[in-house]
């Protein structure tokens, strides 16, 4: 476990605060404005060092994209329950463009589930029916690890030309493509870029007692 400095400490607590209050994370300048930095220079490296410790994760050319990861999922209980950060929610359908901000907490059972604690979890709600094929239906939630390398059939969360979707990593002659689990939605190629946000780890399915909800 790293330990962060005091002004690391004081910088991760600011953007926990201003993404509870504001729904969204603080830009460079906001960071290095609160804290009467000459430049964003000195944010832009405080910044990298929580990424490097493991606290703080962002989506590649992306403003605001700065995601929570080891203050709120690093706290594991006694009985071996972990609470994990639902970054809001995810398309199983066609990609969508969307901004992710935190909807709370869901908390897992770790050996239930057969995950080892680890502070790049999260988890993200479900939309859309392309994934039923793999049983994931929507309003479940999906329970994924920011930073593994995908395999071939892995579940995962993707920005596709900057669009966000959940599919089945695939690779054909060298080259990635995500898959839907449901045989009326198109394969998505990228045009120009796929970035991986996460791996699916587990799947948490909240019971409804509304019948006929889910349609698939």
């Amino acid at each position: 476990m790293h330990s962060l400095t005091e002004r690391q400490q004081e910088i991760l607590e600011f953007i926990e605060k201003h993404q509870a209050e504001q729904g969204s994370a603080p830009s460079l300048r906001e960071i290095a404005e609160h804290f009467h930095f000459k430049s964003m220079t000195a944010a832009l490296c405080h910044v990298r060092a929580l990424k490097e410790k493991g606290f703080l994760a962002s989506v590649p050319r992306r403003a605001r994209s700065l995601q929570l990861i080891r203050k709120t999922v690093a706290q594991v209980f006694p009985e071996g329950f972990m609470s994990v950060p639902i970054y809001g929610t995810i398309p199983a359908g066609l990609a969508e463009g969307r901004e992710q901000e935190s909807k709370g907490c869901l908390s897992i059972d770790l050996q239930a589930l057969d995950i080892k604690p680890n502070p790049r979890i999260f988890a993200l709600e479900v939309h859309g029916d392309s994934m039923i094929g793999k049983h994931i239906l929507d309003g479940d939630y999906v329970v994924l690890e920011h930073g593994r390398g995908p395999r071939p059939g892995d579940v995962v969360a993707a920005l596709i030309d900057n669009e966000s979707t959940l599919k089945t990593y695939l690779v054909e002659k060298g080259r990635p493509f995500l898959r839907a689990e449901n045989p009326k939605y198109p394969n998505l190629i990228p045009a120009q870029e796929l970035v991986i946000q996460g791996v699916m780890l587990a799947l948490v399915r909240k019971m409804d007692s509304k019948p006929g909800k889910r349609k698939n």
